[in-house]
């Protein structure tokens, strides 16, 4: 029998803005990494405008975030399913905010290793967060 159940799943509509925003986000991160830290040229890698957009889906993917906040997480801990991945997203973006805000508001005495800091963990995040997707298709009925 299939399961009918919907608590704690996103609408189509909400399911959508949250993964084009944080898929779009970790694609213009990764691009301003490739060009701007390991030197890896192109017409677009590591320019300002990547990182002007890499800022822009950072809104976007915080506000996609905060909307799943009050139903998603609420349920995830409530059902106890994927706790390590869900938990482990919530440590890591807000660890990428705050480290994001220091990049821009910062001292420039940390900023190497802010950078540093932001990249691994958004690198982290983006594979947590596939792993996330991943077994929630799996464990579907």
């Amino acid at each position: 029998m299939k399961n009918t159940s919907r608590l704690g799943k996103m609408p189509p509509w909400q399911r959508y803005f949250v993964l084009f925003s944080l898929l779009s986000c970790s694609l213009t991160g990764t691009a301003y990494l490739l060009g701007h830290e390991f030197q890896i040229q192109g017409d677009f890698l590591g320019t300002h405008a990547v990182l002007a957009w890499h800022g822009v889906v950072a809104i976007l993917a915080s506000i996609a975030l905060g909307s799943i906040l009050p139903f998603h997480l609420k349920t995830g801990l409530k059902s106890k399913k994927k706790l390590l991945s869900g938990l482990s997203q919530l440590g890591f973006l807000l660890a990428l905010v705050i480290s994001g805000a220091l990049l821009y508001y910062g001292p420039d005495e940390i900023r190497e290793s802010v950078v540093l800091t932001h990249w691994l963990v958004g690198a982290i995040f983006f594979a947590v967060f596939l792993l996330h997707g991943v077994y929630s298709r799996k464990s579907r009925p």
